[in-house]
């Protein structure tokens, strides 16, 4: 069967949805076919998974409540107007036509078919299905009738504890749980699933993605940001007031939107469920669009004692790209120039093109070039080209780290013997710390680092000053769970391999700070995992390095803003000698995560301190 609802597998012109007729007050039923008919609340059950699922139902009675005439699962939503009294079993449902459904909104149908369980992204996912009527047979009753008041999703219809814990007995499944839809907001949309809901006056907290999708908030005190989202501080805080909206007509006048900016006014339609975000609301009506005024960030330029580095991670840049102008005025303008910036996906020079290619060397000078016409210094670079598709990422990319340093204001150590697969090591001479080859690559031949990009390690001088300074980027979370996944909590099976990359990490440093007690190492880049995460325990070790962006309020603490929750994947790690004293500052600086306009997806973070 075809996926499901989301946007991004809508045609790019999609045809109208057909508009409510004048409301006739009474609606009018066939008799029964027989006295024992199904309803749709006897459809959808108490728990995930219909009763009925797998068997034919004839004449299910409901009004057609909205239409989906694009993309790969055409169809519509009925509703029973006249509900039960429990308030687990949903009195909406799906109706999967394939084709362009020939019923409008306000129909009083009744339906012929089979109940199907739909798991959009494939059982794989770990997706909730969706009660469905396929292959089904469609009688209009009626035209122009009422269709059902919509549900109000609002901060106390919702609850706050987000999901109940899964059954052991079905490896950690909530499928087979009964609904409970006054505890947990999972159970409570699933509950509402296939109705028509509605939020009022929506914050936006996730900003219009290119697919014309936004998220907004029914909670508005939840975990506030200090510009407008919401902020996932802990796995126990999952942000239970977080909707996707999509539109259920033309994307055409979808808003463009940023977080913090209003959607006044009522939006209105199905409450669906699909691969890409989980619950949806998607919209036969959407309220008026009202701008927060959110500006992008500037930071401190550091003094002249100040060294400031940066990490940030330019999503995949290579020379074909049209953003080089964009990123050198967000390093020079908004970054103020920091001493060096540990950038995260460079690609090799002809991008995705999978020839062998893995030279950078066009791509770098390329931004240093546009760095210099927007006024900044001219960076100098090191960086290790990796072997050719074995550091995962975007297949031909090659995806790697470059440092790009001010030399007027920090030199490089460069030691001879760092490539691609030759681990780089720690001695010590004089008393001190020295790497064995800088730059060099951090054990890249270990099993950690399989199919993912080797942490790039380089020695800095700044004000007769060694800095060691390790860029990462580690293993992604792509294919953990979802937070509204059939199975609570969600598997985050990514981890494993991200562990054993922080441990190495870890370790490494460990060697430093062996070799020399009171070193300056600091540890960056897109780590991939949250601050409080085990993957940032690991990396912190036992007080060999401690995540600086906690240094920060919690309402400041994030780096990219995903399905409503802005959270941290970006990280510097400092060790003891920065951050004895607290002589140091962090700055987690906005510019991408929060605009519908972004460059990169992530978030750049500067940390000024003095050596």
């Amino acid at each position: 069967m075809p996926s499901m609802s989301s946007a991004r597998l809508a045609a790019l012109t999609v045809a109208a949805v057909c508009s409510a007729a004048a409301v006739v007050p009474t609606i009018v039923f066939p008799t029964p076919a027989h006295a024992d008919s199904v309803r749709i609340h006897d459809i959808q059950g108490t728990t995930r998974i219909s009763p009925y699922a797998g068997q034919k139902v004839a004449d299910v009675a409901g009004i057609v409540t909205a239409v989906r005439t694009y993309g790969s699962s055409r169809g519509f939503w009925m509703q029973d107007p006249s509900p039960d009294d429990d308030p687990a079993t949903s009195e909406g449902v799906f109706v999967f036509t394939s084709s362009t459904p020939k019923v409008a909104v306000g129909d009083s149908v009744t339906v012929t078919g089979t109940v199907s369980e739909f798991v959009p992204g494939g059982a794989s996912s770990g997706n909730q299905s969706v009660t469905e009527i396929t292959k089904p047979s469609v009688t209009t009753v009626s035209t122009g009738n009422a269709v059902p008041a919509p549900v109000v999703l609002d901060e106390k219809s919702v609850p706050d504890e987000y999901a109940p814990t899964g059954d052991t007995a079905a490896a950690g499944s909530i499928n087979g749980l009964t609904l409970a839809p006054s505890t947990y907001a999972l159970d409570y949309y699933e509950s509402l699933g296939g109705m028509n809901v509605q939020v009022a006056d929506a914050r936006v907290i996730t900003a219009t993605d290119p697919y014309s999708e936004l998220w907004v908030t029914v909670k508005p005190h939840e975990h506030p940001s200090r510009r407008g989202g919401t902020v996932y501080g802990s796995y126990d805080a999952r942000n239970s007031g977080r909707l996707q909206i999509q539109s259920l007509g033309s994307t055409a006048d979808f808003p463009t939107a940023n977080v913090g900016d209003t959607l006044e006014g009522t939006t209105t339609g199905p409450l669906d469920f699909n691969q890409f975000g989980g619950y949806t609301l998607v919209a036969s009506a959407l309220g008026t669009l009202h701008s927060g005024g959110l500006e992008r960030e500037t930071t401190k330029k550091q003094s002249r004692d100040e060294l400031a580095v940066a990490t940030y991670n330019v999503e995949n840049l290579d020379p074909g790209d049209s953003t080089f102008d964009k990123h050198a005025a967000a390093i020079v303008n908004n970054l103020r120039s920091p001493d060096i910036v540990s950038l995260e996906e460079i690609q090799d020079d002809n991008g995705a093109a999978d020839d062998g290619t893995v030279d950078a060397s066009e791509t770098v000078n390329k931004l240093i070039d546009a760095i210099v016409a927007a006024g900044g210094p001219r960076y100098d670079w090191r960086s290790i080209d990796p072997v050719d598709d074995q550091d995962g990422g975007e297949p031909g990319g090659n995806i790697r780290q470059v440092f790009l340093f001010d030399p007027e204001r920090v030199s490089f150590v460069d030691r001879a013997g760092g490539d691609s697969t030759t681990a780089v090591g720690v001695t010590k001479v004089h008393g001190k710390a020295q790497l064995t080859a800088s730059p060099g690559r951090i054990a890249p031949t270990d099993a950690a680092w399989s199919n993912s990009r080797k942490p790039l390690a380089g020695e800095f001088v700044f004000r007769g000053r060694t800095v060691f300074v390790i860029a990462n980027h580690l293993n992604s979370k792509g294919g953990d769970q979802g937070l509204t996944a059939q199975y609570q909590p969600p598997v985050r099976s990514s981890e494993i391999q991200r562990h054993a990359q922080a441990t190495v990490v870890n370790a490494f440093v460990k060697d430093i700070l062996s070799a020399q007690k009171n070193a300056d190492v600091i540890a960056l880049g897109d780590m991939n995992d949250f601050e409080f995460s085990d993957t940032a325990k690991i990396l912190e070790g036992d007080g060999e390095l401690w995540s600086a962006i906690k240094s920060l309020p919690r309402s400041e603490r994030y780096t990219y803003d995903y399905q409503g929750n802005e959270q941290v994947l970006d990280q510097i790690l400092i060790s003891p000698a920065i951050r004895r004293g607290c002589d140091f500052e962090y700055d987690s600086v906005h510019i991408n995560s929060e605009f519908s306009d972004q460059i990169s997806d992530h978030d750049p973070q500067v940390l000024r301190f003095r050596p």
